[in-house]
């Protein structure tokens, strides 16, 4: 039953929302989505909506992940940073496309379980990291960069740590309109900004929020 059902999501869901990348779906069908879900919303897994996990987070729509995985363009030569780990899916695909991963993570109840499971599924090359995003100095630049909650406004420190050529995922705004954007370095000091999609998401831990207007 999970196979089929995760076939129905790749085709019905992933596919249906314009992401063409053989990688990224042949991907989605290896790394078992149900795996990185919480037991008591495992008939959830496959669905297009968010699962919750602990700490008041949410496991991204299938659709999400798949868009966030294609724009990131990835080969498989690739060290990878991730803000935010979750429970580990977005994390075990990344590893899957990619050279390696590194992935921080605020929640230590999180940081437990993506760890757990990505040890189970006996993946290398994966370093989760319990800390602020915030607060994090990157060690060295990364070839991909994926935000994985959003940004109220946003704030430039992950793109300086791309390499030349190197793309940023992130998701920037307020609900009930947010906007997905691929941001890739062109040179030392010049970067290229791209809208992709319209979502919401949860937002980062201790992120800047906008200055409220007053009369």
């Amino acid at each position: 039953m999970p196979a089929d059902a995760r076939e129905q999501m790749i085709e019905h869901q992933v596919r249906a929302w314009d992401v063409l990348d053989e990688r990224v779906l042949d991907t989605l069908r290896k790394v078992p989505r149900e795996h990185f879900t919480p037991p008591q919303y495992r008939f959830m897994a496959y669905a297009d909506a968010e699962v919750p996990l602990p700490g008041g987070q949410h496991m991204l729509r299938p659709s999400v992940v798949g868009r966030l995985l294609a724009a990131l363009e990835l080969t498989g030569r690739e060290r990878v940073l991730e803000i935010g780990t979750g429970s580990g899916f977005i994390t075990a695909c990344l590893s899957t496309l990619a050279k390696s991963v590194q992935s921080l993570e605020i929640v230590p109840e999180l940081t437990d379980m993506a760890r757990r499971m990505i040890g189970s599924m006996g993946l290398r090359d994966i370093d989760v990291v319990p800390t602020d995003a915030l607060t994090f100095e990157p060690t060295g630049r990364f070839e991909a960069i994926a935000v994985t909650a959003s940004m109220p406004v946003y704030d430039d420190r992950w793109q300086r740590s791309l390499s030349i050529g190197g793309r940023l995922f992130v998701v920037v705004g307020d609900a009930p309109v947010m906007e997905a954007k691929r941001i890739r370095r062109v040179a030392e000091d010049a970067w290229t900004e791209e809208s992709l999609f319209e979502t919401v998401i949860d937002p980062l831990a201790h992120a800047q929020r906008p200055v409220a207007f007053q009369f």
